[in-house]
């Protein structure tokens, strides 16, 4: 193991899913690619700053290799890539390799269900026994509380996730997995097991990260009468033109390998591969986003590039790029859960539905705009989005965890603020 150093029931056609999101992907203004460092007209600033942070985490061995793309006021202003894909063959990255995407799959399946709700498929205030009768998960005094889908995109619900508990807790003795391990379940056995896990507060009360949409992954099916995965690319992906994101990667796509934090550089992750984390430890397959065999984790599940997720959060930035509405987006991009505590993005920030909102900059000690989106994977990556200066930054790495949170990620950032 290593160790980390810092309900309707009535299925739908494809083509009632896909009205009213058919949006072409050149509809969203971002431009065509580039591999310079900044625009032709020099409008970044800060792209020599940001780069110089990029080339260092990888000369410097704390990074493996990293892809980042960012746009400002919609054009790509900034696309590189540096260090290795696979160091031990030699590959260099490159700016359209893929990635796994780990956490930052929320958004997108958080997306999905909005626009679901859109089209009257879906309620947010409606109960989960709605669409999955059997998801009744209970309070320490027994009592089976309404867990309604808003609770699970806000992550209200009471749920938990196993890599946060301690190495005998519940989603342990249960086999509840986290949506990265070679598990062999089935979505809906994995949504019938994290019902049987105690909930750790009433809804709506507290605040904790959660395996929650990968419940809302279960709850789209039973919606749809149709995979997940095809739902999602029919509502999302399609519709938007991001062709590499995906839940199974194509055999022989140019996926990065994966490494985990180590000392004195990071180690080729095996398969399978612990890396601890807080209380417990982060169990990882990375041979998963190959299996089609695999259950298909709203949460933690997607591969994808960096520029094809950069065209996915500048589409929710301009107004939901026809997949979503803009008073839609308003409701995801802005604070649903009052003051309560987000204890995995840190002081000054709150939480939508789906990601998470940097409500006090001061607090956070950032450079960033109250109001600012974004969040992470425990494979290595992060994003957030500026909506005040028009600013979106995907940066993606193959390094657990040192790629999402730390000395990196907040490198990153400041240096996007540097001029």
């Amino acid at each position: 193991m290593s160790k980390h150093p810092i309900f309707s029931g009535n299925k739908i056609s494809r083509r009632q899913l896909v009205m009213g999101a058919a949006v072409s992907s050149a509809a969203l203004a971002l431009g065509p690619a580039r591999a310079s460092a900044s625009s032709p007209n020099g409008s970044w600033r800060a792209a020599r700053a940001f780069e110089a942070v990029l080339r260092e985490s990888v000369s410097s061995k704390h990074i493996v290799g990293v892809t980042a793309v960012v746009a400002q006021a919609g054009q790509v202003v900034f696309k590189k890539a540096f260090g290795f894909a696979d160091r031990e063959a030699g590959q260099l990255m490159q700016a359209d390799s893929l990635y796994r995407l780990a956490s930052m799959t929320k958004p997108i399946i958080c997306v999905t269900v909005l626009a679901l709700a859109e089209r009257g498929l879906l309620k947010l205030n409606a109960p989960v026994t709605h669409w999955l009768p059997y998801f009744q998960p209970r309070l320490a005094d027994g009592r089976s509380p309404t867990i309604t889908l808003r609770h699970l995109l806000t992550h209200t619900s009471g749920l938990g996730y196993g890599f946060l508990e301690e190495q005998d807790g519940p989603y342990h003795r249960l086999g509840v997995s986290d949506g990265m391990d070679a598990s062999g379940l089935s979505l809906v056995e994995n949504v019938r097991r994290i019902a049987q896990a105690p909930l750790l507060f009433a809804p709506g009360t507290a605040w904790h990260y959660s395996v929650a949409i990968d419940v809302l992954g279960a709850v789209i099916e039973q919606a749809t009468g149709r995979p997940l995965a095809d739902v999602v690319r029919d509502v999302v992906t399609v519709p938007l033109g991001l062709d590499s994101v995906r839940f199974v990667a194509t055999y022989g796509a140019p996926l990065v390998t994966a490494y985990g934090d180590s000392t004195p550089e990071p180690v080729k992750m095996s398969d399978p591969f612990a890396l601890t984390f807080g209380k417990s430890a982060i169990n990882y397959s990375p041979s998963r986003a190959f299996d089609p065999n695999a259950f298909p984790s709203g949460g933690t599940g997607m591969v994808g590039t960096a520029s094809d997720y950069l065209r996915f959060v500048e589409a929710m930035r301009t107004g939901g790029g026809g997949v979503i509405k803009p008073e839609t987006v308003a409701a995801l991009t802005r604070n649903a859960v009052g003051g309560l505590t987000i204890g995995a993005a840190g002081p000054g920030y709150g939480w939508g539905l789906g990601v998470a909102i940097l409500n006090d900059p001061k607090a956070a000690n950032l450079p960033l705009s109250s109001g600012t989106w974004s969040w992470s994977g425990v494979y290595g990556t992060h994003f957030w989005v500026d909506p005040t200066a028009q600013l979106s930054v995907v940066v993606l790495t193959n390094t657990a965890v040192a790629g999402m949170t730390g000395a990196f990620s907040l490198a990153t950032r400041n240096a996007a603020y540097s001029s």
